[in-house]
């Protein structure tokens, strides 16, 4: 299954679970794309030692799972991106969506 995951919010305890989910839904065999928009893009940044979102995000990546960020609101933040938050665009998002069996938004 292609699993195809949004998330615009950077609060912690969700997002540890949403990237927990999808590290297990790649060890099920699915194919997990991580989109962030918004405030999401901001997860490269969080350091929070109750809920380690890096950590489930550098073993979201180990296992191929695929991030994507929306260009536009890392320039608003002025980043330029990171290896969790790869410069992406809305192009990329709208075939992320055409192309999954589930999306979900968080």
């Amino acid at each position: 299954m292609k699993i195809g995951i949004i998330i615009t919010q950077t609060e912690h305890e969700i997002l540890f679970n949403i990237l927990k989910f999808a590290n297990f839904a790649l060890a099920e065999k699915n194919e997990v794309k991580i989109f962030l928009l918004g405030k999401g893009v901001d997860l490269d940044q969080i350091d929070d030692s109750k809920f380690d979102i890096l950590g489930q995000a550098n073993a979201f990546l180990k296992s191929r799972g695929v991030f994507m960020a929306c260009s536009d609101s890392l320039k608003l933040r002025k980043s330029i991106g990171s290896e969790i938050c790869p410069l992406s665009t809305l192009n990329d998002m709208y075939e992320m969506i055409e192309t999954s069996d589930k999306v979900l938004t968080f």
